[in-house]
């Protein structure tokens, strides 16, 4: 089986257990909207990439899903300023998936490993790196691979060389979950050590409530959390 469609079990097993559930309540997502969002994108990777016009492939479980995913999160960020870096994020997210596209070795014989694997971590890391926010990093991870696959799609068009794009098919499901997850990981760990040094203190008389930190009582309703840790 892919890597990206193990981890994509591994991750749906957590969440039914309970594990991981502070990182859904950032990223404004219940177990159960979460796990359905993982089952589909299991279940529609399987499918067969759907013909949307001429050398124009869709995957639902590899793109259409994801997209999903990530439209729905961009709706829920915090701040207009976590959607602007959402979206920056996303474009160098992508042009770091299509750079290593462009300069990874294309012999088969002279690669370790899985290209979509490496397109993930790159594009998980340069996600987190400028998204910051466990939201604007999940979408400029996946969003990055998608955009990249683009990208070379129209640059093979201009070229005048006859090519087949497979929107989120034929191995990229790996690297958009791999994106995705790297990237909420990176997201919650260094968050998570941040808010232990810098907001230990303030945040003893708070709450941890709706996926930001609340004021005891609901005192002004002031979210002292900040979009940058989402």
């Amino acid at each position: 089986m892919p890597l990206g469609l193990t981890l994509l079990i591994v991750a749906t097993i957590l969440v039914l257990f309970g594990i991981g559930q502070r990182i859904l309540d950032r990223m404004r997502l219940s177990d159960k909207t979460a796990v359905l969002f993982m089952v589909a994108i299991f279940v529609g990777s399987l499918i067969p990439d759907i013909p949307l016009g001429r050398n124009f492939y869709i995957n639902i479980g590899g793109a259409v899903v994801p997209l999903i995913l990530v439209i729905y999160l961009f709706a829920k960020a915090g701040t207009g300023m976590e959607r602007a870096r959402a979206a920056i994020a996303a474009v160098l997210s992508a042009l770091g998936v299509y750079l290593a596209g462009r300069y990874m070795p294309s012999e088969p014989e002279t690669i370790m490993i899985d290209p979509n694997y490496v397109y993930g971590v790159i594009a998980g890391i340069i996600g987190y790196l400028f998204g910051r926010s466990r939201r604007a990093s999940f979408i400029a991870g996946v969003l990055g691979v998608l955009l990249a696959d683009l990208a070379q799609w129209i640059e093979n068009m201009l070229r005048g060389i006859p090519t087949r794009i497979r929107l989120g098919g034929a191995g990229a499901v790996d690297a958009v979950v791999i994106a995705g997850l790297l990237a909420v990981i990176l997201a919650e760990v260094v968050g998570e050590f941040r808010e232990r040094i810098q907001g230990g203190t303030a945040k003893k008389a708070m709450v941890y409530q709706d996926g930001s930190f609340m004021k005891k009582g609901g005192e002004g309703g002031e979210n002292a959390g900040g979009d940058g840790n989402e």
